[in-house]
């Protein structure tokens, strides 16, 4: 696996069009349809899935009532992730399986095979999900969700077999254990942090709305040659999370429950694979949630309690408690987000995305303990 042999078979991508990068204008101009069509279908599905999610939740008394974490009023239902997870996969399904012959050519021989992955690991988060939302799984039945959709991606050739040397053109290429233990690691990472972030109205949805515009803008335009195919992956993934938002945006009228965020989580991680390994900018777009989770872990420890608990100890509950709205809290997340998005797609070097990322990190470590000296 790590050999220079496979090295065209662990391009994580499911694009491969040889094209000019400079001729990105003349590709997207004949090719913008499909992209427009799959977007829009996205979107329009989300808008009609999530009423009808909504009424599945209440029949299902799958809902949220007000009390602990929650400020709500009313019973909410929490079936959100049916509509995010429905309008992504019958998107794809379609595209791939009845209009393939309209979405940009591939010379990757793998597509099919990452694409199954995706989907069938997106299916199974998605399903565990509900259960977690009927029956409240334990932290160790969580973990063992995640691990197992860690391992069709890695069987389905989603994995992080090698990442760019920050200090030289060269990559660092790892063995098989690292591989499979650094993508286990990528999954667990990303569905918790997203499903960690799911506590105020519009928050999770909204900030991997912005990661799946950052990501196709990325293929599009950082990628060369452009990655035309697989560029539509996280359109479909922005569609449905634009189409679930005004429902999700507070007031609330509707939350994913666990069924989305550990849906969400799945796609994000494995879009970054797939996308040709696109792990720094993922990690630039979720670096204050990534960092949120990190600290809160620690921070739990260090006072003997489980990791896996739930409270108000999360950065963003920790804002609204000192006192600011959730539409404050959730548009301040959105600028951060986007803004370090934006700076992911304007850096070049490999060593300056490294200062980035250590920016980042500086800036909501600080924003971390001023929040926690403000609550002593």
């Amino acid at each position: 696996m790590a050999n220079n042999s496979t090295k065209a078979r662990v391009r994580p991508s499911l694009a491969g069009c040889i094209v000019p990068r400079y001729n990105w204008l003349v590709i997207l101009s004949s090719t913008s349809f499909p992209f427009i069509a799959i977007f829009a279908l996205s979107f329009l599905l989300a808008l009609i899935l999530t009423p009808l999610a909504g009424w599945l939740g209440r029949r299902w008394g799958l809902v949220d009532r007000p009390g602990g974490r929650r400020a709500h009023r009313g019973e909410i239902p929490r079936t959100g992730g049916i509509a995010l997870f429905g309008a992504f996969t019958i998107t794809l399904l379609l595209a791939f399986l009845l209009f393939r012959r309209w979405l940009p050519a591939s010379t990757d021989p793998n597509e099919t095979t990452r694409l199954a992955g995706l989907l069938v690991g997106s299916t199974f988060a998605f399903i565990f999900g509900l259960v977690d939302d009927k029956h409240e799984l334990s932290w160790r039945g969580q973990i063992t969700v995640q691990l197992v959709c860690s391992a069709i991606a890695i069987v389905a050739l989603i994995f992080i077999e090698r990442v760019n040397n920050p200090f030289s053109a060269n990559q660092i290429v790892f063995p098989d254990l690292i591989v499979w233990a650094l993508t286990a690691f990528w999954f667990l990472g990303a569905m918790n942090t997203v499903n960690w972030l799911d506590g105020l109205d519009g928050l999770a949805a909204g900030v991997a709305a912005i990661l799946s515009a950052v990501l196709v803008a990325h293929m599009l335009f950082r990628a060369d040659p452009p990655q035309l195919s697989v560029a539509v992956l996280p359109l479909a993934l922005l569609g449905a999370t634009l189409g679930f938002l005004p429902f999700n945006f507070n007031p609330a009228r509707i939350f994913m429950g666990s069924s989305g965020s550990y849906f969400l989580g799945f796609a994000v991680a494995a879009l970054g694979i797939i996308g040709g390994a696109r792990m720094a900018t993922v990690l630039m777009v979720l670096g204050l949630p990534i960092i949120d989770v990190a600290w809160l872990i620690w921070r739990r420890r260090r006072r003997g309690l489980s990791a896996g608990q739930g409270g108000r100890d999360h950065l963003h509950f920790r804002l609204l408690d000192l006192g600011l709205g959730q539409r404050q809290i959730v548009l301040g997340y959105y600028a951060f987000c986007a803004a370090f998005g934006l700076l992911a797609l304007s850096i070049g070097p490999r060593i300056y995305k490294l200062l980035a990322l250590l920016t980042l990190g500086g800036i909501v470590l600080a924003v971390l303990w001023w929040a926690e000296r403000q609550e002593s």
